[in-house]
């Protein structure tokens, strides 16, 4: 008798376990996102709005988050506030750093046509036009950076590096080679984060062990690669402030001005989704014997919140217009066109890819 309660009392953990096993594995898993968010000064509050719209699905969870500029930036502050409050944390933190941002432009510095259209006011187009005669060691010789110290405040960088909800990868351009540099949660102060928003005509160049930074912008924007490489979901969503196609070839010299400083901003981004989509095309060959690399490219699922057809975000100046009334419309616009997306393609989150990379990318 004893040698069968023996045995019964040694078959009931296993059977235990094997339930529980399979309770898991008939439990839905959850719909795990990477998030690739693009930089542009100002309009990285329309990313603001997109997270708001994403934070609203309890059954969304994230896992990489890669982003230049104003989408580092949205990205470290995302994953700062999850971590101390979760996801009512990170809408939160989100709201206070884009709030304070609002705040560094007291006065007003813009006029607001019929169609919502944001236009600069004639004393802040003579002060931006000033301003570009001069480097920031002449503007600013005492390198004063309200930004920096918001961030010391807001951000608790030693706790990213010790518990980040996320992977993180910050991206920044060392100025003497050109060359991109990814900085790691594991490794990440406030000057990595303020190199990756460096621009050179506005701010001083940042120093990074005896390396000189200017923004990510300029070699990746953002950077998509590690988050193909370095995480394990298979959804990409790319939140872009510049459309992927302009209407319209600029004939004013401003514009032509503008239009390259806008390539130069996005070139590297689009060779690198070019290349996805072309190596996702070419692993499809039924000739070619599948290994790790075709695998996983054929695995891959991209989906993009952009802001096509807002008028506010297809204009270069108002990139620096960090008012707190202009970065609220850009957060509202941001909260109804990731609210759309949701209503329409949420179900292919882990199913499916929504993003045609051959018609947009080739």
């Amino acid at each position: 008798m004893s040698d069968r309660l023996a045995t019964t009392g040694d078959t009931l953990p296993s059977m235990a376990s094997g339930w529980a096993q399979f309770t898991r594995l008939l439990r839905p898993r959850p719909l795990r996102l990477n998030l690739a968010l693009q930089g542009g000064g100002a309009h990285g509050a329309f990313t603001w709005g997109v997270l708001d719209a994403l934070l609203q699905q309890p059954e969304l969870e994230f896992e990489g988050l890669s982003g230049s500029s104003a989408g580092a930036m949205n990205a470290v502050v995302f994953a700062d506030g999850w971590m101390k409050g979760g996801r009512p944390g990170a809408g939160q933190a989100l709201a206070e750093f884009w709030t304070e941002v609002g705040r560094q432009m007291p006065w007003a510095p813009m006029t607001r046509g019929d169609d919502d259209a944001v236009n600069l006011s004639p004393a802040t187009k003579l002060m931006a036009q000033w301003a570009g005669y001069f480097s920031p060691a002449q503007l600013n010789p005492f390198e004063l950076n309200p930004l920096r110290d918001m961030l010391v405040r807001q951000i608790d960088f030693a706790g990213l590096r010790q518990r980040s909800p996320f992977k993180l990868f910050v991206g920044a351009t060392q100025a003497n080679t050109g060359t991109l540099r990814v900085f790691r949660e594991t490794e990440l102060t406030v000057d990595m984060l303020l190199a990756s928003s460096c621009l050179p005509k506005i701010h001083h160049t940042v120093e990074i062990e005896g390396e000189s930074y200017w923004d990510g912008g300029y070699s990746a924007n953002p950077a998509v690669f590690p988050l193909f490489y370095d995480c394990e979901s298979r959804d990409v969503m790319l939140v872009l402030l510049s459309p992927l196609k302009r209407a319209g070839t600029p004939r004013t010299v401003q514009d032509i001005e503008t239009r390259i400083a806008e390539l130069g901003f996005s070139a590297h981004f689009m060779r690198e989704m070019r290349m996805f989509a072309q190596a996702t095309a070419f692993a499809e060959r039924p000739f070619i014997r599948w290994g790790r690399l075709e695998r996983r490219l054929h695995a891959m699922r991209f989906h993009m919140v952009d802001s096509s057809g807002l008028v506010n975000l297809e204009r270069s100046d108002t990139k620096l217009l960090a008012h707190g009334p202009f970065l609220e419309l850009l957060r509202e616009q941001g909260r109804l066109r990731g609210g759309d997306w949701l209503a329409q393609h949420a179900s292919a989150i882990g199913q499916q890819g929504t993003l045609d990379l051959q018609a947009c990318f080739t």
